[in-house]
């Protein structure tokens, strides 16, 4: 019996101590601090790409010796070659071990991209469409826009002022359509709140009415303090039944053909569809993203009796009730006192 006790023994130690040996040999591999050639760097693994394949590309960057031995703890750990695509940031001092658990996770790296408030869908659709890190994708302006979005819009076949400035995060590869749909349901929600909340008395059919108003706000001023006095010129002179008379939708409808330079021609232009000074109430769709600070002010709009602006040339505008006081400050801030720095509104850097 003794001696079937020491052969197997015999047996069992050089196992034991062979277990003993790789468990720590592996322990202080995965604990080994990956090689970087700089303080942080970017890896990105395909759509499709299984561990092994990983595990050798580990290997041509130089960042781990053999990779058969990450191959053998795979196939003994099966969890951890659950590995997912995306972009991952490694900073110096990571381990194997820990870069290992970023792909099991899929803790990918985020970035931000911001559409700013009075941008058209020409805008967005552009600064979308150059965004290095998206994938690159065919979206036009028109009523294709929903289908690409598997949208069915409920207000208006055009998708001006429909998706929502704001700051996004995505990840690299993402379709800028995906940016689109959240900002456009972001967009819904805001004017869902907003609209509920809205004071009694409005001239507006519905929310995207709200909306077009909004937008006009939105292009005819950046200071904060002057979109709800804004907003009461407006819908004072839609309950008056004055026409709007605002530059902003004229040079929208004149697209392309704006060279800067809003001409009397121009005013008096009645094939513009989006010309207020000819045509009367809103415009038949917003003419840019608005915030949601312009939307409230759209459903909030300031009492008062006012109803002309002028701008003063330095963002922001002078209000008045008759229109000799109007023509008063037009000969003022825009006739006398031109200057070469002079603005009807603050410029998108101050928005």
């Amino acid at each position: 019996m003794f001696k079937l006790f020491k052969a197997a023994l015999a047996l069992i130690v050089p196992i034991i101590i062979t277990v003993l040996a790789g468990t720590w040999y592996l322990d202080d591999y995965l604990d080994r601090e990956l090689p970087l050639a700089e303080p942080t760097v970017v890896f990105v693994l395909a759509p499709g790409t299984g561990f092994s394949t990983m595990v050798n590309q580990f290997k041509e960057r130089g960042w781990i010796e053999n990779p058969q031995v990450l191959k053998l703890y795979g196939r003994l750990n099966p969890t951890i070659t659950h590995i997912k695509a995306g972009e991952y940031l490694f900073e110096h001092g990571v381990s194997l071990a820990e870069s290992l658990e970023l792909l099991r996770k899929g803790d990918v790296v985020r970035h931000q991209l911001t559409l700013l408030e009075g941008w058209t869908v020409d805008q967005v659709l552009s600064y979308l469409a150059n965004q290095p890190l998206l994938e690159k994708e065919a979206l036009q302006n028109d009523a294709s826009l929903w289908r690409s979005l598997k949208i069915d819009e409920p207000f208006s076949v055009l998708p001006e002022g429909l998706f929502f400035p704001d700051t996004y995060n995505y990840h690299r590869d993402d379709l800028p359509s995906s940016i689109l749909l959240r900002a456009y349901k972001r967009m819904q929600r805001v004017l869902k709140d907003e609209w509920e909340a809205r004071d009694v008395g409005l001239p507006y059919e519905n929310a995207y009415q709200a909306l077009i108003m909004a937008s006009i706000i939105e292009k005819e001023t950046g200071v904060p303090e002057e979109r709800a006095e804004i907003a009461g010129v407006f819908v004072r002179r839609l309950k008056l039944g004055m026409r709007l008379q605002t530059d902003p939708t004229v040079i929208y409808g004149l697209g392309a053909a704006y060279d800067g330079n809003l001409r009397r021609s121009h005013l008096r232009d009645e094939s513009n569809i989006y010309n207020t000074y000819r045509q009367d109430g809103l415009p038949p769709s917003p003419i840019a993203s608005a915030g949601r600070e312009a939307i409230h002010a759209a459903l909030h709009p300031a009492e008062g009796s006012t109803i002309f602006f002028v701008a003063k040339g330095d963002g922001s505008h002078y209000f008045s009730v008759t229109l000799k006081e109007h023509e008063a400050a037009v000969k003022r801030y825009q006739l006398s006192q031109r200057r070469a720095d002079y603005r009807s509104a603050p410029p998108a850097s101050e928005k």
